[in-house]
C-alpha cells in the first residue's frame, strides 16, 4: 500500500504562521510504500442514546464503507503527543489472504469500551477492485471467498465459529451478525 502523510501546523497557530510553515519542506505531502500483514478497520461511534422507541439501537456499517479508508483519497487525521499528522493510504496490491483488524476497543480514563456496530459484508465475491490503485491493477482473481470470522468445513459444508480456543457450529445467516474484531 502507499501511505501519504503530511504533517499539519498547531491548530493554535495564527493563519499567517501556519500559511508560512505550509511552505516548509516538512509540511509537504510524503508518500512511502508498504507492505502490510492486516488492514485496520475503523468503526464509527456507536449511538450514546436510545431509539425513538426507547430501545437499544444496534448500529450497522457496510464493510466497503469503513474499506474507504483504503482508497486513497479518504483522509484522517492522526494526532500524537506534539504533532498532527493527515494519512490517507492507497492499496496498491491484494496478498491471497486479507485479514480485517476492526477496531473495536477503545480506552479512556477508567475503562475499555468495545463498540457494537455489526459489520455487514458479503459471505462470497468480496470484490475490492475500487479500492486498488488504477496503475497496479487487480490480482489475476478479482473475487475472494469467504470473508468471516468463521471458517466453512470442506468436507461438510457446515460453518464453525471460532472465539478463543471454543469452536461452535454457526448458520450461515448469523455470520454476519457476529462482533468479531479479526476477519479473513
Amino acid at each position: 500500500m502507499r501511505i501519504f502523510t503530511k504533517k499539519l501546523p498547531h491548530p493554535d497557530l495564527p493563519a499567517e504562521e501556519k500559511a508560512q510553515l505550509l511552505q516548509n519542506s516538512e509540511y509537504q505531502e510524503m508518500m512511502v510504500e508498504s507492505t502490510f500483514m492486516y488492514l485496520t478497520l475503523d468503526l464509527p461511534t456507536a449511538p450514546l442514546y436510545k431509539d425513538e422507541k426507547e430501545q437499544l439501537i444496534i448500529p450497522q456499517v457496510p464493510l466497503f464503507s469503513i474499506l474507504a479508508k483504503f482508497n486513497g483519497a479518504t483522509e484522517k487525521e492522526y494526532k500524537t503527543y506534539k504533532e498532527n499528522f493527515l494519512k490517507r493510504f492507497q492499496l496498491t496490491k491484494l496478498p491471497p489472504y486479507l485479514i480485517f483488524c476492526i477496531k473495536r476497543f477503545t480506552k479512556n480514563n477508567f475503562f475499555v469500551e468495545k463498540n457494537p456496530t455489526i459489520v455487514n459484508f458479503p459471505i462470497t465475491n468480496v470484490d475490492l477492485r475500487e479500492d486498488l490503485s488504477e496503475e497496479r491493477g487487480w490480482p489475476p482473481s478479482p473475487q475472494w471467498s469467504p470473508l468471516s470470522p468463521p471458517v466453512p468445513s470442506q468436507g461438510t459444508g457446515k460453518w464453525y465459529e471460532l472465539q478463543d480456543l471454543q469452536v461452535t457450529d454457526i448458520l450461515p445467516q448469523m455470520i454476519t451478525l457476529s462482533e468479531a474484531y479479526i476477519q479473513v
